[in-house]
């Protein structure tokens, strides 16, 4: 009998503890994975990419791996629910209730599907905004072995973030929940106003 009590417990968990959400998007190249690793390391966060997920899903050979991949050779888009099932499983084993989910939302219908299936609104969304050609010259210049680092499609990656990704920046932000960053700037000056942001307000008194 105890068991339909854990399982209760266990699915329950993420919506009783209200975990506290952080949204980053940011266009490719914006410098969203080492600001990350910089809150990580500063304010205890869990760093979770939706794209690291589904690429560790892929990799494990599991059934929904195959149809990930597959999805993904036929240039479909993958279902929310199934990145946000990743998502969520990532959250309950990180037994940690802070979160940064970074490259997710990709679009409205992906953030319309986050909120109704967790029930988690996140607390903020922290909007890596960088020029065009500075992420450009920054993805060129970085050799990481991607083979999507190339001009042609560094530009579709551009206009993907422009139209899907920029409708979601902007519904929030009717909401007065986007925490906006200058990320043309050099990564120290970036992390310091990252800083401000993530610093709670008693603290910011007593500095």
């Amino acid at each position: 009998m105890g068991s339909v009590i854990d399982v209760a417990i266990e699915e329950g968990s993420l919506t009783e503890k209200k975990p506290t959400v952080v949204f980053v998007l940011g266009g490719p190249g914006s410098g969203k994975g080492t600001q990350c690793a910089n809150i990580v390391q500063h304010f205890g966060f869990t760093h979770l990419s939706a794209g690291d997920l589904l690429r560790a899903e892929i990799k494990s050979g599991s059934e929904n791996g195959t149809m990930i991949q597959n999805m993904i050779k036929e240039g479909k888009i993958v279902p929310s629910e199934v990145t946000i099932k990743l998502l969520q499983n990532a959250m309950q084993e990180s037994g940690n209730d802070k979160f940064l989910i970074d490259g997710f939302p990709r679009n409205e219908e992906n953030r319309a599907a986050f909120e109704a299936v967790t029930k988690i609104a996140p607390e903020f969304v922290l909007f890596f905004d960088c020029p065009e050609e500075e992420m450009e010259r920054r993805l060129l210049s970085r050799n990481q072995g991607r083979e999507d680092d190339n001009i042609e499609t560094i530009r579709k990656r551009f206009k993907v973030f422009l139209e899907s990704s920029l409708p979601v920046v902007e519904h929030y932000n009717s909401k007065g929940k986007v925490r906006k960053i200058d990320a043309g700037k050099p990564v120290e000056e970036v992390f310091e106003a990252v800083k401000i942001i993530f610093t709670p307000k008693s603290e910011k008194a007593t500095v």
